[in-house]
């Protein structure tokens, strides 16, 4: 696993906007609540407790963000993911959180 800033997601969010590198899946495994107050664009709902379930509606080749509140739940997420085989996981430090404090100020905290 690998970890990424806010501002290190938004530039290949960037990069991918412009086609020079493919875009990650932004993987949110926050609560529906949560998801439902703020959340990085383009991101997935999938609740940490359902990945487990879902995995196999993920693609273990592309490469998967795996996005929370501060980033402990989306590192365990990354981690299982890992151990299942997936092989292009980063964990994104800081969380949705983190983001609107570093990338998009307009974007609401709780």
């Amino acid at each position: 696993m690998e970890h990424l800033s806010p501002p290190e997601l938004a530039q290949w969010l960037a990069d991918a906007a412009r086609e020079q590198r493919e875009a990650p899946l932004l993987l949110d495994v926050r609560e529906p609540w949560e998801w439902d107050t703020c959340r990085i664009p383009g991101s997935q709902a999938m609740p940490m407790a359902s990945v487990p379930a879902r995995q196999e509606e993920l693609n273990p080749e592309q490469a998967i963000v795996c996005i929370c509140h501060h980033g402990a739940r989306s590192m365990q997420v990354a981690a299982f993911l890992e151990r299942a085989g997936f092989s292009k996981v980063y964990n994104l430090t800081g969380g949705v959180h983190g983001w609107a404090l570093q990338v998009d100020p307009s974007m609401p905290t709780y």
